[in-house]
């Protein structure tokens, strides 16, 4: 009797989950079909995805990938992309984790304020400030020139980073660090040797968060990249529209081919990603 009780209730508990399945699953393919037919339309010619656009290909065209690699110019557009996202995520994991350490740690006067302004700043839309800091960087002559844009991503960048490097940094106990500076650790010493080490998750978030925003950003490297020679990734989509039409199937495979690092980079890490954001939204 209790077993068949057990499996009565059993029973009951999986046809309420019913609801939630079928909702994550309608989810799951708001997400993924996008990303399915994009793929779909990148192995299609021309001819096949006019008639089928959102079904899977009969015949496979590997071809368009290596013509979209050379029509985008990717060898080079993918190279002024990798400078301006290692450029991006060294300063700021670097700036923003001491900005973060002093304001967790140190007891700054006006930390909150301080964060409170960070906050804000980091709502607001870098819209706001593009004419004026189009004509302050042509006066620096720093438009057309990667490491001006990069100076440009840091600043952007830079308030999330350091609010969630912050969360994270709160959360560590004070006394390895009293230990440390026991020892006759320095400030830098025990920054460097105790507080990184022990929120490399927090750094390895902001890190993936702060990459694939500079990965994709379009508004900012349009605006100050006019040179073709330093156009990034996502701007080489200028190069597959023409005066009357655009080819579908190789813009598909450019897409995809924009897509992938972050997508495998997001895979490799996504437990630490999902822990760094976990563990430092839980005190702020």
């Amino acid at each position: 009797m209790m077993r068949a009780s057990s499996t009565k209730s059993k029973g009951t508990r999986e046809l309420s989950l019913i609801p939630n399945y079928t909702i994550l699953s309608l989810f799951l393919l708001f997400a993924i079909g996008p990303l399915l037919v994009l793929l779909f339309n990148s192995l299609k010619n021309r001819a096949e995805l006019g008639n089928n656009p959102l079904g899977i290909p009969t015949s496979i065209t590997w071809d368009n990938y290596p013509r979209a690699w050379d029509v985008g110019n990717f060898s080079t557009t993918t190279l002024n992309s990798a400078i301006l996202v290692a450029g991006t995520v060294a300063a700021v994991l670097l700036l923003g984790g001491m900005a973060a350490y002093s304001l967790a740690k140190l007891d700054l006067p006006g930390g909150n304020g301080l964060m409170l302004y960070l906050l804000v700043a980091s709502s607001l839309p870098i819209h706001l400030f593009l004419v004026p800091l189009f004509f302050f960087w042509r006066q620096l002559g720093l438009v057309n020139n990667l490491f001006g844009l990069i100076l440009i991503y840091i600043a952007v960048n830079a308030p999330l980073a350091i609010f969630l490097l912050r969360s994270y940094m709160v959360q560590l106990p004070r006394d390895f660090e009293d230990a440390a500076r026991v020892d006759g650790a320095s400030e830098w010493q025990v920054f460097t040797k105790v507080v990184v080490p022990l929120s490399w998750p927090g750094f390895l978030t902001v890190g993936l968060v702060v990459s694939l925003a500079v990965w994709n950003e379009f508004l900012l490297a349009t605006v100050f990249l006019t040179d073709q020679s330093k156009f990034t990734v996502v701007t080489s989509y200028y190069n597959f529209t023409t005066q009357f039409s655009r080819d579908w199937t190789l813009t598909s495979a450019a897409a995809v081919m924009m897509i992938a690092p972050i997508l495998v980079i997001f895979l490799i890490f996504q437990r630490q990603f999902i822990e760094g954001m976990t563990q430092g939204g839980m005190k702020g």
